[in-house]
């Protein structure tokens, strides 16, 4: 049986947790697995793009467990009253081939990505750092905000989204953290003045300039989560030339990340050569980090293998029949019954649904 985790199940998993401890404890689990980077079998994600979005396939194994994401990325879907990011995943054994989980992550997703963010900012933002600016407050901007605030002590976080609606929806929810001072600025460049890390989580699928040169102060960590597909940016590229910029996967990222916008040989550093220090993350006080962070399957992989050990610890989800019995591997054909005198199977009818495809 495979293990089946839905977004009521997942919800219940992480309030059991409690969101603070599920993310510290995520992001130990993908610093375990970016520190043996090479034993991954390693892929940049299959796109397939739309005039309005983007669905993704995002594959990753090491020799005893396969994982894969499917997530899409449509912009457009706020307007129509859907989700923007919408995922689910698998996690199978490498050498059977057999479906262990299959869970949703769209929530998910959300907690990994700001779990990465933190990772990374462990190693790049200065040590001192304790303002954080926040541009683009949709979806993601509360993961982001608690996890920034619970993990790495940012006590104040200054607040924009073009959308002022989006903007009071994060000030409610982030109420529950009364030790987090929110500041809501009146522009980007009023809400990144005097930060020490800038977050930028913006969804337009557009060669977007949310930061420019002008708004970029020494020492400043800059945290660009929002770029991650051709054609979608956030920051202008001289941006990117004033800094040390840190990606998670090159091939993928240059393809989809901020430095699409760069010549090929611009250089740049993977993460995981900085977690295992044989690479300089931050190098003194001064210098501007940027994390151009596309979201890379190796981390996906981690929030698989954590969900999938804590639903088997909580007895989470329920167990489904997703791949036939092996009563007799060879026959397969049972399962539906051999044909009767009438030329109809004994086996008993599926319930029909019919499908509006234009719906």
């Amino acid at each position: 049986m495979t293990r089946f985790l839905d977004v009521p199940a997942t919800s219940r998993l992480v309030a059991r947790i409690g969101v603070p401890r599920f993310l510290g404890e995520l992001v130990d689990t993908l610093r375990v697995d970016y520190l043996r980077w090479s034993d991954f079998d390693k892929s940049p994600r299959v796109a397939c793009h739309s005039r309005d979005g983007v669905i993704e396939l995002m594959p990753v194994a090491d020799s005893q467990l396969f994982a894969f994401k499917y997530v899409n990325g449509h912009p457009i879907n706020a307007e129509r009253g859907i989700h923007t990011v919408m995922a689910f995943g698998a996690l199978a054994e490498v050498g059977t081939g057999y479906p262990l989980l299959l869970a949703e992550l769209t929530l998910t997703t959300a907690l990994r990505t700001a779990a990465t963010s933190v990772l990374a900012a462990k190693a790049l933002a200065r040590p001192e750092a304790r303002k954080m600016a926040l541009i683009g407050n949709g979806a993601q901007s509360e993961f982001q905000a608690i996890a920034f605030h619970t993990l790495l002590g940012i006590d104040e976080i200054r607040l924009f989204d073009v959308d002022p609606r989006a903007t009071d929806k994060l000030v409610r929810n982030l109420s529950a953290y009364p030790a987090l001072k929110i500041v809501r600025a009146a522009s980007t460049a009023d809400a990144v003045r005097g930060a020490d890390i800038v977050t930028t989580v913006t969804a337009d699928k557009a060669y977007a300039t949310i930061l420019t040169p002008d708004m970029i102060e020494p020492g400043m960590h800059l945290n660009a989560v929002g770029g991650d597909c051709p054609g979608k940016t956030e920051l202008h590229a001289d941006v990117l030339r004033m800094g040390r910029v840190i990606v998670e996967y090159e091939p993928q990222t240059r393809i989809e990340g901020d430095i699409q916008q760069l010549p090929a040989d611009f250089p740049v550093t993977e993460l995981w050569r900085v977690l295992r220090g044989v690479a300089a993350g931050r190098e003194n006080a001064t210098q501007v980090t940027i994390f151009d962070s596309v979201g890379f399957a190796l981390e996906d992989y981690s929030a698989l293998r954590y969900l999938y050990a804590l639903a088997l610890g909580h007895q989470a989800g329920v167990e489904i029949a997703l791949i036939p019995p092996a009563a007799d591997p060879k026959n397969l054909f049972a399962l539906i019954g051999a044909p009767s005198a009438s030329g109809t199977s004994s086996a008993a009818p599926a319930p029909a649904e019919s499908y509006a495809f234009d719906r």
